[in-house]
């Protein structure tokens, strides 16, 4: 019998996911729909209860020629002939399963660590079950939630293996979420064979309609990856001499820019917008995101202000827009100041894909779950890090979140997690105004919009455009300090605008930049 993980259901007798309905009735409906394999899932029924029901889904799972496991019962599923088992860490150990079950059985083992897959794929497993991916209830006793990121480290380490061991992820898995966690595992060599999915398909109303979608949406691209250029350019020069058409083009196109942003900085940065030739809407609402994403432009979730209803409205507009391939970017403003705004941290980055971060490196070095990270309120706090450290961490996390990262100080640092930048641009009145910070942001999104094929170099154009203009109005005459720094800047943006508009480039050659290998 060929095996296929793909679409990996597990089914789950509990009342309120199942509802009163008939398992088996359900599990023959999502095959139907097309699910590739079948694990029987129930921790509380009596031994012939278990026998009574794995016998009936077999010959569901026969009739369709897929493979059924018995999860954990070995003795089970011995007795119904099952193709196998999928065993956890507090199960009977793998070397005795296989004993038992002999060398053609399909054994899967649960594992949480890269000690825990190793030793599994050493020990002869047919796959791995790697999780927990998202906080769930259907699952009691996790370990620990690993997120994309742990799966990723998990899946690099398999695949520099001699043993060939094939991978799914569980956990909180649904249509929403599905092609971002296969997107965001992958590992250079080495990527997810299936995702295991249970309420999704259990739950549903109609099961077979739902793996339907299910197997759609697993076997093509999420939507927010669809633009990517096969060939970066990476040679500085070659960048800079793309810049100013895309910064004409943003003004041709007039992006919509969606802020969700902290009451602070609302008029600040719909001025910026307005002033670079976007189009910018303020809806905290999660409600309004679905209509507003469909309209071509991208949106921005600033921290600034974190409250469990600010927190459910950002989840809420982050998923529309990664729907339909909408670029957001995730300001973590203040990220690490307080406990309670590093577990919003990890709830945004939870709830869905952020095709730019941009941070202080408090808040960047917070997002990539270094330890040890206080910031006083949204400021950085003093740096003791080199060059060499700052552009490592943000290298590192643009590959492990398949995204572009920005790291903000005296000296910039971008990267896709191929390419590493470093901007030294700016002005020191930037350091002294509320919302400068959020405002780049803005013109970042603005940017993403508008050139999507390759998303860092549509935000090294954005930050050129800002932190060129902040040096231009510093050097106004009428410019006296940080009170009148702001309106000089926003002449100054909008000046930019007017410029490119008619193909003047002049503007450009204050650009700082470099290229950087670490």
């Amino acid at each position: 019998m060929d095996v296929s993980y793909a679409l990996y259901l597990v089914t789950d007798s509990t009342e309120a996911i199942l509802k009163g309905r008939d398992l088996v009735k359900v599990v023959k409906a999502a095959i139907e729909g097309g699910v590739t394999i079948v694990q029987y899932r129930d921790k509380t029924s009596d031994t012939l209860t278990l026998i009574k029901t794995a016998n009936e889904l077999h010959e569901v799972t026969k009739e369709h020629k897929i493979p059924l496991l018995i999860n954990d019962r070995v003795d089970v599923a011995l007795a119904v002939g099952a193709e196998g088992v999928h065993i956890g860490q507090d199960d009977m150990d793998l070397a005795t399963t296989r004993k038992l079950l002999g060398e053609i059985a399909i054994i899967g083992v649960t594992v949480c660590t890269i000690d825990e897959a190793r030793k599994a794929a050493e020990g002869g497993a047919n796959y791995v079950g790697i999780g927990t991916m998202f906080a769930t209830p259907t699952k009691k006793d996790t370990k620990s939630v690993i997120g994309t990121s742990g799966t990723k480290d998990i899946l690099q380490a398999l695949s520099a293996m001699d043993q060939k061991v094939s991978a799914v992820a569980i956990g909180g898995i649904n249509p929403s979420n599905c092609q971002r966690v296969i997107y965001q595992s992958k590992a250079t060599f080495k990527g997810l064979d299936g995702v295991a999915i249970v309420s999704a398909m259990i739950g549903a109303e109609d099961p077979k309609k739902a793996a339907i979608e299910l197997k759609d949406l697993i076997g093509k691209p999420p939507p927010f990856a669809s633009h990517g250029s096969p060939k970066k350019v990476k040679d500085i020069k070659t960048l800079l001499e793309v810049v100013p058409a895309i910064v004409k083009r943003l003004g041709v196109e007039n992006p919509l820019c969606h802020n969700m942003t902290n009451l602070v900085v609302q008029n600040f940065a719909a001025n910026v917008a307005l002033c670079i030739g976007a189009s910018p809407i303020m809806a905290n609402y999660g409600e309004e995101a679905a209509d507003l994403a469909k309209l071509g432009g991208s949106l921005v979730i600033n921290m600034g202000t974190v409250t469990p209803d600010g927190l459910a409205n950002y989840i809420q507009a982050l998923r529309a827009y990664n729907a339909v391939g909408g670029p957001v970017l995730f300001d973590p403003v203040g990220g690490g100041a307080t406990q309670v705004r590093r577990n919003a941290v990890k709830q945004l980055m939870a709830g869905g894909y952020f095709d730019v971060i941009k941070g202080n490196e408090g808040e960047i070095r917070t997002v990539a779950g270094e330890s040890g990270v206080q910031q006083r309120g949204v400021d950085s706090g003093a740096s003791t890090s080199s060059e060499e450290d700052k552009a490592r961490i943000v290298k590192r996390l643009a590959a492990r979140e398949r995204n572009v990262v920005l790291m903000t100080g005296a000296t910039d640092y971008l990267s896709d997690g191929e390419r590493i930048i470093a901007i030294d641009n700016g002005s020191e009145y930037l350091g002294r105004i509320t919302g400068t910070g959020c405002t780049l942001g803005t013109t970042i999104a603005s940017f993403v919009a508008v050139h999507r094929e390759d998303k860092l170099l549509a935000a090294l154009a954005g930050i050129l455009m800002y932190e060129i203009a902040a040096e231009q109005a510093e050097k106004r005459s009428e410019v006296k300090g940080p009170g009148t720094f702001v309106p000089g800047l926003l002449d100054s943006l909008y000046f930019i605008h007017k410029q490119a508009a008619i193909g003047k480039e002049e503007w450009l050659r204050g650009a700082k930049v470099r290229e950087m290998d670490v």
